[in-house]
């Protein structure tokens, strides 16, 4: 790898540095500081860890401080600041960013902001780059151990993007970047401002942020192959277009009380770069003109006398979104076959009650019950070589999800707690419409059908000791054991007529185990923790199934019986089991007056095995991630801060095969990234800086076929009242 050296050794100077220079003991008692005001605790969920203000890379909390120095606009590159999380990139022609936590994927982790859940009833494909994040306090990211007070479906963990409060009379902070690409033209820009004020009885704010991307560039090092599919410099079909505004007005009568409704609006559109080397595939030349959700919502925790409060959270989410096919890479014509428009509408509604008693000084029950209606519509537009287009009727999908949970915390001693909770999840699903030939109908007139119908339930249990060894030193452990429901995706869709429905698919389910600690010392901070998950049921999406018997052939797949329609298709089951295993440290501190430096690492191993196939990897996650910086500050208004990503290589899928051929897995994506950012306080209230990504333009692929962007620079400036 060009340069690799010169990476390698940049990366070790900066880890030796943070661990040989000596470290000073600020005077600090550990409780939060006063800058967390601006975090809106009304949208925070329950993550257990001490924070640090200032950049703020903790084990379960991501600071606004750390968002903005390491200038992650997007949600999947800030949290991979984080221990125990990985960004990805799903490859292919959805061009989604993906989020790893201790392994397990989007449809494992639920994503919220401000405690609501952001979830897309057909298939929850979130792409976390489409999430902003400079108008954000902070990101919250419960791994393994999320409690079930916060609602179902937390199968592996939990992230929350809690939105900013103001914190005085008149709050404005206003943001803007421009990017540059690797050879200092320009690349897009962001922008964010936020105005409000902080009264003796209520406050209001409103905020928008935008990011733009004109393209960004290959890395030098890139050699095109296929120059029809992607000739390097400027990444083809890399556009993309982000923008969220949200207000929030806020009554606070007393000293325990508070009221709020907010609304949320965000808007996105992309392109999807085509993979760099496929000849065998055929390409699909998709776009999404919008990806656009949209959230009201109402929360409140209201004192009941001394011993009681009662939490609550109403809201009603839509989602819209169109997926467009063109003949070719022009896309300005659809006259194909695979040609086409597939729009989204979803809506969703509900809410949750949460009950906090305290029964004695040393005992607090809690008592939450969630419900939420999902409704899915959708009605694809074909086009063909006759150049009339044919539209389905509307298919809907409706479902309505409940959970009731309990918790019990009892403190043991002044010093040790332990924590013991429970919930019981089901679904009641109302419609599953289709329009096609149902299957085992081949070649009869398409026509509007039900699915059949089936409900489901599931239980969760967990438990968690926590002991304050000493003023210094906190220990936990914790065992939990969560299931998440399919999708109606995994249980309906027959992607593009290549898979059979299961309605019967199960829920499938995670045993968590963790042990850890924190010591907390003054201005130092180290954190670690050791994991183990056991999965059972896990749901495999491509098994192969003969979908059309003529006789007892024992014909491989896609090889039909000769006079019959006989072949195989591909089925989701609940035949995956498994284990995921590893660690997590981190340490931040003050170095010395001036200069603060940080680092973590996490170690990831997964397997999951099922009798189909002896081949089969897992995807996307690296089995050694780290990340470490430096903010030296020569003097009070300068700030130069080198930082250092690093990351072994992870499983991903050659798909550039044909049929004949055996599936093929190989490993990809190691990377050392050096990174540098500068600012300068102009006043105290004006801040500009200048900075760049990926210096040493290193070229590595997280999955076949789809290289990560080259070197980036930017320049900022930043004012603040």
């Amino acid at each position: 790898m060009k340069g690799g050296s010169m990476r390698i050794i940049l990366a070790a100077t900066l880890l030796a540095g943070i661990s040989l220079i000596p470290m000073a003991q600020a005077q600090t008692d550990g409780t939060p500081s006063v800058a967390q005001s601006d975090r809106f605790s009304l949208g925070q969920i329950i993550v257990t860890a001490p924070r640090l203000d200032g950049v703020g890379i903790d084990a379960n909390t991501l600071s606004a401080g750390a968002i903005y120095t390491f200038n992650r606009g997007a949600l999947d590159d800030a949290v991979n600041l984080m221990p125990g999380v990985a960004a990805g990139n799903s490859g292919g022609t959805r061009n989604e960013r993906l989020v790893f936590v201790r392994g397990f994927d989007r449809f494992q982790v639920p994503l919220s902001i401000d405690g609501i859940r952001v979830y897309l009833p057909a298939d929850n494909r979130l792409d976390y780059g489409r999430f902003l994040t400079t108008d954000i306090a902070e990101v919250q990211v419960a791994k393994g151990y999320a409690s079930v007070l916060d609602g179902p479906g937390a199968m592996g963990g939990a992230i929350n993007l809690v939105t900013r409060k103001p914190t005085k009379e008149l709050d404005i902070d206003v943001r803007g970047t421009i990017n540059l690409d690797n050879d200092g033209d320009y690349a897009g820009y962001s922008t964010s401002a936020m105005i409000g004020t902080k009264q003796d009885r209520w406050y209001a704010q409103t905020s928008y942020a935008r990011s733009f991307t004109d393209h960004w560039d290959l890395p030098n090092d890139f050699r095109a192959t296929v120059p029809t599919l992607e000739d390097g410099g400027e990444r083809d079909f890399s556009r993309t277009r982000d923008w969220r505004a949200n207000a929030k007005v806020g009554f606070t009568p007393n000293e325990t009380d508070e009221y709020a409704i907010s609304y949320t609006r965000q808007e996105g559109a992309k392109e999807a770069p085509l993979h760099v080397s496929d000849t065998v595939s055929t390409p699909r030349f998709w776009t999404w003109p919008s990806w656009d959700i949209e959230s009201v919502y109402f929360l409140s925790t209201t004192a009941l006398g001394d011993r009681a409060t009662l939490k609550t959270r109403a809201y009603y989410n839509s989602f819209d979104s169109i997926l467009r096919s063109f003949n070719d890479r022009n896309q300005d014509t659809q006259s194909r076959p695979y040609a086409f428009d597939s729009p989204y509408r979803d809506r969703a509604w509900g809410g949750s009650a949460q009950l906090d008693f305290q029964a004695s000084d040393a005992d607090t029950l809690r008592i939450a019950f969630h419900y939420r209606h999902d409704k899915h519509v959708e009605a694809q537009t074909s086009f063909s070589m006759t150049g009339v287009p044919s539209t389905e009727p509307e298919q809907t999908q409706t479902e309505n999800v409940f959970s009731a949970a309990l918790e019990n915390e009892l403190k043991l001693s002044p010093t040790l707690s332990f924590t013991l909770g429970g919930s019981f999840d089901w679904r009641d699903l109302k419609r599953a419409e289709e329009y096609g030939s149902p299957l085992g109908t081949s070649g009869t007139p398409a026509t509007l059908y039900n699915y059949p119908r089936r409900d489901a339930d599931t239980w969760n249990l967990q438990g968690r000791l926590d002991w304050q060894a000493s003023e210094v030193l906190s220990l936990h452990a914790s065992l939990s054991s969560r299931a998440r429901f399919p999708t109606i995706f995994e249980r309906f869709s027959q992607r593009f007529n290549q898979a059979i429905p299961n309605p019967d698919l199960k829920a499938e389910r995670a045993t968590n185990a963790e042990i850890g600690g924190t010591w907390l010392n003054g201005s130092v901070k180290l954190e670690g923790a050791l994991f183990y998950s056991w999965i059972d049921n896990a749901i495999i999406q491509s098994v192969p199934i003969l979908a059309y018997p003529c006789t007892a052939s024992t014909a491989p797949p896609t090889v039909p019986t000769p006079g019959c329609d006989q072949r195989y298709m591909s089925q989701s089951q609940n035949v995956g089991k498994g284990h995921y295993y590893g660690g997590e440290i981190s340490l931040s501190a003050t170095l010395m007056p001036g200069l603060d430096a940080g680092f973590n690492y996490t170690l990831t191993k997964r397997r999951l095995h099922y009798a189909g196939q002896d081949a089969f990897e897992l995807t996307g996650v690296p089995t050694h991630k780290g990340f470490a910086w430096l903010d030296w500050s020569p003097v009070e208004q300068l700030h130069i801060v080198p930082s250092v990503d690093l990351a072994s290589k992870r499983w991903t899928l050659f798909t550039a095969t044909p049929s004949s051929d055996p599936v093929r897995y190989y490993r990809t994506g190691a990377y050392v990234n050096a990174s540098l950012r500068i600012d300068y306080a102009l006043t105290d209230n004006v801040d500009i800086g200048v900075g760049g990504r990926n210096l040493f333009d290193d070229y590595y692929t997280l999955t076949d076929g789809f290289p990560e962007p080259g070197r980036t620079l930017f320049a900022s400036i930043r004012v603040k009242y």
